[in-house]
Parts: C-alpha cells; sequence; structure tokens
C-alpha cells in the first residue's frame, strides 16, 4: 500500500506542477466525450420517442357529424371498412365524449375545457397498422371518404425527426472523433513535458536502479486522472442538460425528453472506463520516445 500511496502522490506532484497544460489536457477529454455522450443521448431520445410512435396509434381519422350529413351508421360502416383492410392491425373508435375526456387529460389546466361544449369535438378513429411504415398507403385510401373529416398520421414528423437526429449524430461523433484524437495527442504532450521538467529526477532514478516500469507508472496514473476528470465532467454536464430538458417535457408533452436512469448509468461508466483508457494510452504515447514503452 505504501508503494501504491507513493506511486500516486507522485502522479499529484506532476499534475500540480503544469496546472494549465493539465487543465487543457482535461478540457479536451471533456468536449469530446461531451459531444459523444450528447449525441448518444439524443439517438436515445429519438428511439424511445419512436418506439413509442411504432408502439401505438399510426393513423387517426377525424369524421363528419350530423352537421355534415353523415349518420353514426356512415362512421360504422367506414369503421368495417377500414377493419377489412390487410394493413389494419385493429382499429378504435372515440365518440365526441371521448373526445372530450381526452382533451381534459391533455390541457388538464386550461380554462377551455371548462367552457368548450363536447359535440364540437369530432368522433375519431384510431388506426393501429401491422406495419407502421406504411401509414401513407391507408392515409391515401382514406382521405376520400365522405366520412372523413381529417386524417392525421405522425409518421412523416417522425421520419423527419429521425433523420434530423442521423444528421446531427454523424456530425456530434466525427467532431467527438477529431477533439477525442486531440485530447490522446494533449494528455501525451502533458506526460512529455512533465517528463521534460522531471528529466533531471529521472536521470537519477535509472541511474539508481530504479526499473522503467517504477518510473513510467506515475505518469500512466497522471494520464488515467486527468482522462477519468474529462469524462466525469462531461458525464455531469449531459445529466445537468438532461435534467434542464428533462423539465421542458412538462411545458411541451409532446415528445418523451426523459432518459432512462439505467441507460445514463450504463454509459456514464463505459465513457469514465474510455476517459481512463484514453488517458493511460495518451501517457503511454508521451512516454514512448523517452523510456521506449
Amino acid at each position: 500500500m505504501s508503494r501504491i500511496g507513493f506511486l500516486l502522490e507522485e502522479s499529484l506532484v506532476n499534475m500540480r506542477r503544469n496546472p494549465l497544460v493539465v487543465s487543457g489536457a482535461v478540457l479536451a477529454v471533456f468536449v469530446s466525450l461531451f459531444l459523444a455522450f450528447g449525441a448518444l443521448s439524443i439517438q436515445e431520445l429519438v428511439r424511445t420517442n419512436t418506439q413509442q410512435w411504432q408502439d401505438g396509434t399510426h393513423v387517426i381519422v377525424f369524421l363528419k357529424d350530423a352537421r355534415d350529413g353523415i349518420t353514426l351508421d356512415s362512421q360504422v360502416a367506414l369503421r368495417s371498412e377500414i377493419d377489412g383492410w390487410d394493413l389494419v392491425e385493429s382499429t378504435e373508435y372515440v365518440d365526441k365524449l371521448g373526445a372530450f375526456e381526452e382533451f381534459k387529460k391533455l390541457f388538464p389546466n386550461s380554462p377551455v375545457a371548462d367552457n368548450i361544449d363536447p359535440d364540437v369535438l369530432p368522433a375519431s378513429i384510431r388506426i393501429r397498422l401491422t406495419d407502421s411504415t406504411r401509414y401513407r398507403e391507408v392515409v391515401f385510401n382514406l382521405i376520400d371518404q365522405p366520412a372523413v373529416l381529417e386524417v392525421v398520421a405522425p409518421g412523416e414528423s417522425i421520419e423527419n425527426v429521425a433523420q434530423l437526429s442521423r444528421v446531427l449524430n454523424w456530425l456530434g461523433f466525427g467532431l467527438a472523433l477529431i477533439q477525442g484524437i486531440a485530447a490522446v495527442v494533449l494528455i501525451s504532450n502533458t506526460i512529455r513535458m512533465a517528463i521534460y521538467a522531471r528529466r533531471e529526477e529521472v536521470s537519477i532514478m535509472r541511474l539508481v536502479g530504479a526499473s522503467n516500469w517504477f518510473i513510467r507508472i506515475p505518469f500512466l496514473i497522471e494520464g488515467m486522472i486527468e482522462g477519468m476528470a474529462g469524462a466525469g465532467l462531461a458525464v455531469f454536464g449531459v445529466w445537468i442538460a438532461s435534467r434542464v430538458v428533462g423539465d421542458v417535457d412538462a411545458a411541451i408533452s409532446l415528445f418523451d425528453f426523459t432518459i432512462s436512469s439505467g441507460f445514463f448509468v450504463k454509459w456514464s461508466i463505459l465513457f469514465l472506463a474510455f476517459g481512463a483508457v484514453a488517458g493511460v494510452g495518451g501517457s503511454a504515447l508521451g512516454l514512448r520516445k523517452f523510456l521506449k514503452v
């Protein structure tokens, strides 16, 4: 234990001697891993929201009523026709009263809910498809039906969000890769500067018989600490961002911006481990010229 304590103390002494350079290396790791973790979190949010849509209602058909000359029998006949289509897995009929109850749940604090007449809300048919990607075919078959007031399918919006997410992910991972390489190089240069500053001390240690690994380990620990510190800041930054975005959820309630704790903990551990490995790798790169690792 005393030897481990000595090596750890040597690493901390090295870091105190070059605070600005060490800070630069930590910040480089922080920026690269924050971009990568942020892009991964966005991808997870899009995946969970897309999954909710895939598991829910794919097409909503709002129906005309007696004011438009459409009887209840016409609405029932339309639902029976839709149930017979190959692409349709199931349908659900929501009448005007059901639509009003749904409206009150969606806007619980709105004064409009206390004054609105349930009769103005249209009845609807909620359609679940066997293949959610083919929603356009169902929409095309519905738009000319006489009992149909409006057809709504969120699939196109979901596809646009998913496409934007893919572009942002590639951009984020590209920037993260460049920043990651820069972080490793910066940690390597930090270790080289530390060795250069202690070159006389290192020479004396080698003259008195200290092994190369005894000299290397403090520098490797230093790189690992810098990498883990940067990764820890990145994890903390993403956690803060997720809390801020999660608060927006209540105001918008269109998408679910909540990141599950299981996803966050799993990837936080992996990013901390990656930061440690990148730090050790950068240190080994810096040591190679001086101590032939």
